[in-house]
């Protein structure tokens, strides 16, 4: 008996040991509005969880001041290290100034964390390459190398608070831009300027709003548009609700990215014509791998130490290779790997 007593006293005191030995991570989401800010929060915090350590998972329902005060909180309440997908990368200087200070490390989630120096690392997917997948589509969906032309083509960027949104636009417009130059390509819109094309927060209702403009003074006397490059598929829906409701010509090519739910729906009733998948499993398993390396002090991996300035300095960072979706492969890239259901995806 005094034997059993004491393997129960020994196994209480290593998980006591064990729990007073779990680090503790905060991690802060922008919002839960959009369907992969949930899947990427959830996703991290099951693989951390998974880990060992102990998780603090806040979103901050796209308001700046709410995930300045979470952050803050994250840092105040002892967490080791904090994964932050900003709202607006320059926003956030305050709580970064407290992890510096406190020696806690900061990974900047997605979006680069601007103007500030306690950025330690940075994960992300290849943000240039997103945009030269979505424009080197619509230049092989219209044969713009061999076709005579000209074809209409509208834009749709991002969040000008969010930094990937001009590498989403840049690498587009880099492949489609010598079209538009010779004359091959017409924007008939005449907004070509990332701060023209531009969408406050990625909502799909500024996105409809500013295309339902576009169209009326553009395309309502007949014009044919051929295609709408849409940097994400939040925007992306908001063009199809615009086309839907106020478009009568034959349907245009519209890029976007993450593969929403709704969105491949659209995919897959030709409403839209790609998406770019970023697996948020893959990213997610990189950050949780990049915070075991910081808390046991060992080297962290990095595949770019190059491209992101946010500033004040260059952010060494990991680049995951972002894939194309469309119709024909949505099955074996979304379905097959168990990223969604079947169900998820039926009318």
């Amino acid at each position: 008996m005094k034997k059993i007593l004491a393997m129960l006293l020994c196994a209480l005191l290593i998980v006591s040991c064990t729990a007073a030995l779990a680090e503790k991570v905060g991690v802060s989401m922008p919002t839960k509005d959009l369907q992969r800010w949930n899947q990427d929060g959830d996703n991290m915090k099951a693989l951390l969880e998974e880990a060992g350590y102990e998780v603090d998972l806040q979103f901050a329902n796209n308001d700046v001041a709410t995930q300045l005060n979470q952050v803050q909180t994250m840092i105040d309440e002892d967490c080791a290290v904090v994964v932050i997908a900003a709202i607006e990368g320059s926003s956030l200087g305050a709580a970064l100034d407290a992890a510096g200070a406190k020696g806690v490390k900061v990974i900047a989630y997605d979006r680069l964390l601007m103007d500030n120096e306690n950025v330690d690392y940075y994960a992300t997917f290849d943000n240039y390459m997103v945009g030269t997948v979505q424009g080197t589509f619509v230049k092989d969906a219209l044969d713009l190398d061999n076709a005579e032309g000209p074809f209409n083509v509208e834009f749709t960027a991002g969040d000008p608070g969010d930094n990937n949104a001009g590498f989403f636009f840049n690498g587009a417009m880099d492949v489609l831009k010598p079209y538009i130059e010779e004359g091959k390509i017409i924007v008939p819109s005449g907004q070509t300027e990332f701060e023209q094309v531009a969408t406050p927060t990625w909502k799909t209702d500024v996105a409809q709003a500013r295309a339902e403009d576009i169209l009326a003074s553009n395309y309502a006397d007949g014009t044919k548009l051929d295609a709408w490059v849409c940097s994400n598929d939040s925007t992306a829906l908001g063009v199809t609700n615009a086309l839907e409701a106020n478009y009568v010509g034959d349907w245009p090519i519209i890029t976007g990215q993450d593969c929403d739910i709704q969105n491949t729906k659209n995919m897959i009733a030709g409403k839209q014509s790609m998406s770019v998948f970023k697996d948020t499993r893959t990213l997610a398993a990189q950050v949780v791998k990049m915070v075991g390396q910081i808390l046991s002090g060992e080297e962290v991996d990095v595949n770019d130490t190059e491209t992101y300035n946010n500033n004040v300095k260059v952010v060494p960072s990991f680049l995951c290779e972002p894939v194309f979706a469309n119709a024909d492969n949505y099955k074996e890239l979304l379905i097959d790997s168990g990223y969604y259901t079947e169900d998820q995806l039926a009318d």
